[in-house]
């Protein structure tokens, strides 16, 4: 493989010293194309890749990639490439809110990381009860061979449920997977709405109708429980 580069780029030695750009140009491609997946890491939109927060699924929309990772994606994805943002300062999530004198927050989630608020941030964590008994049932986990399998069995609930009336929310971890199951529920001729990155701008409105009856909702983890 580096005999190959360097046959195109008509050079003798790729780790020579006046070379070592390459190097990082070189990494840089070698990420991109295996490491990165259109519509998991990020989107291409209107000509540009937007990155997806692989956390909240939603589009970072002005951020992008440093060291030249973006420029490397831009060009697998045959965009414009971009000139590469300057970073003048950076700080820690931790160094930053101890620029505060008071803080507080509200989070689902905050029980399960109540040492770490306390060593950092000297902050408690007090759990609020539900406000209604909890109706939900957790049931046990189903194993399948294959993802396809999977997904047949998904798709099978998902239908049941449809003719019942049911409103259904399906939550899935890319964008990628999301269409996925959407093709499958277009086969089976189910009506239903998909909020991932693609498409939140339409979030309010799929929101809104979610839980009406016989609703199915496919979503990647921007339907936040909230």
């Amino acid at each position: 493989g580096v005999e190959f580069v360097e046959d195109q780029l008509g050079i003798d030695n790729l780790y020579e010293a006046a070379n070592s750009p390459l190097v990082s140009y070189l990494n840089n491609c070698l990420k991109a194309k295996e490491l990165f997946q259109r519509d998991k890491d990020y989107i291409v939109r209107d000509g540009e890749v937007i990155i997806v927060d692989e956390f909240t699924g939603r589009v970072l929309v002005g951020r992008r990639y440093n060291e030249g990772m973006h420029q490397a994606i831009e060009a697998k994805e045959k965009v414009e490439i971009k000139a590469e943002n300057q970073t003048l300062a950076t700080i820690t999530l931790q160094n930053y809110f101890r620029l505060y004198d008071k803080l507080s927050g509200m989070t689902g989630t905050a029980e399960t990381e109540a040492a770490e608020l306390h060593e950092i941030y000297k902050l408690g964590v007090v759990p609020i009860p539900t406000n209604r008994d909890m109706v939900r049932k957790d049931q046990t986990d189903l194993i399948y061979k294959t993802e396809e399998a999977k997904f047949i069995a998904v798709a099978d609930d998902i239908a049941e449920r449809y003719e019942k009336g049911q409103p259904v929310l399906i939550g899935t971890t890319s964008v990628e997977r999301s269409e996925y199951l959407s093709r499958m529920l277009q086969k089976r001729r189910i009506p239903h709405n998909v909020l991932n990155a693609k498409f939140h701008e339409q979030e309010a409105g799929i929101v809104a109708e979610a839980g009406r009856r016989g609703a199915v909702t496919v979503a990647t983890n921007m339907a936040g429980r909230g």
